[in-house]
């Protein structure tokens, strides 16, 4: 009885075991495929079918799924890696990649890793162009060194079943010492634009401040041109004003000669001038041409063309004698008896 209990338990457990193994064979058989995504299937070890997102059922211990692969974009950090400039200054690059899985057979079979694969290439890329480049054209030049890593890795995307979309690089460091004369050589670079700028500012005042004292000068000239045309018209109307009533008076003194007795009148006005004229004599910054005999009133008339005067009543003699100082009658003192 013994014997039949221990055989009849072995039997279950190896007979349960089977199914046991069966249901769990039956379950793996049953794929759920999530949207982008893809699962590669091998039938008795060789590569028979990609599963793509849906239901999906394999044969028991016939078929399997050997890897899953995402076909969503997915980046790839590529670590920091010493690199040497042209002109022999190491620096620390780092960067990242965007690629896809777009046939996923070459990237299960066309290679180990792909993502390992990527990261080593793209290092190697960026390397080798950073050797061709200066220091100054390594920071100015990324644009640069990541289309020649991007153009690299699609060559050989294309064998793996990668599209590679870009690659950036993160970070150049170069050295201490490097980095200490790059900032002194920019601290440098922007006090020489500091001075220029201020020597083009000081240049443009100095213009136009030169450029206010020409308009200033031009206004000024123009100012005294037009005072001058001014004056200068002022004045000729005023001579022509003035030689208009000269003209006006010396006709209206001709036709009063014209009239009776205005000849004996200009006489008469003449000989009063000149009688009163005698008084200036005596001041000594007088100025006079005379005629030897100032007594020959009559001869003085005749040589200016004028006869002698009529004879002149009393009341002008008087005047006459008025006008003149030295005619005038003056009281005589007795002298004062000294003691």
């Amino acid at each position: 009885m013994d014997d039949i209990g221990i055989g009849g338990l072995f039997n279950f457990l190896v007979w349960g075991g089977v199914f046991l193994v069966l249901i769990v064979q039956f379950l793996r058989s049953v794929r759920l495929v999530p949207t982008r995504s893809a699962y590669i299937v091998e039938r008795l070890g060789k590569y028979h079918r990609t599963l793509r997102a849906g239901f999906h059922a394999l044969i028991p211990f016939v078929e399997k799924v050997v890897e899953i692969l995402d076909l969503k974009e997915e980046t790839i950090d590529v670590p920091p890696q010493r690199c040497f400039t042209a002109d022999e200054v190491g620096v620390d690059v780092d960067g990242v990649i965007y690629l896809q899985v777009t046939e996923p057979e070459k990237a299960a079979y066309g290679i180990t890793s792909y993502r390992f694969a990527a990261i080593q290439l793209a290092q190697t890329t960026t390397r080798s162009v950073i050797g061709t480049l200066d220091l100054d054209r390594t920071f100015e030049e990324r644009d640069v060194i990541s289309s020649r890593v991007v153009q690299v890795l699609e060559r050989a995307g294309q064998s793996w079943g990668l599209r590679v979309h870009r690659y950036e690089i993160k970070n150049i460091a170069p050295p201490n010492s490097v980095r200490e004369a790059m900032e002194k050589q920019v601290t440098a670079e922007r006090e020489r634009k500091a001075l220029v700028s201020r020597a083009e500012g000081e240049r443009q005042s100095a213009v136009n401040r030169s450029e206010g004292v020409k308009t200033e000068l031009i206004n000024k000239s123009e100012g005294e041109r037009q005072r001058r045309v001014n004056e200068a018209e002022g004045r000729a109307r005023e001579i022509v004003a003035l030689a208009d009533a000269t003209a006006g008076s010396i006709e209206k003194i001709a036709d009063a000669i014209n009239e009776p007795g205005g000849a004996d009148a200009v006489r008469l006005n003449l000989t009063q001038r000149y009688i009163a004229s005698l008084d200036h004599l005596a001041d000594g910054r007088t100025r006079v041409l005379l005629p030897a005999d100032l007594s020959n009133l009559d001869g003085l008339l005749a040589s200016i063309g004028l006869s002698s005067p009529p004879p002149m009543t009393t009341l002008q003699v008087e005047a006459v004698t008025q006008q003149i100082p030295a005619l005038r009658p003056t009281a005589t003192r007795p002298p004062v008896p000294k003691d």
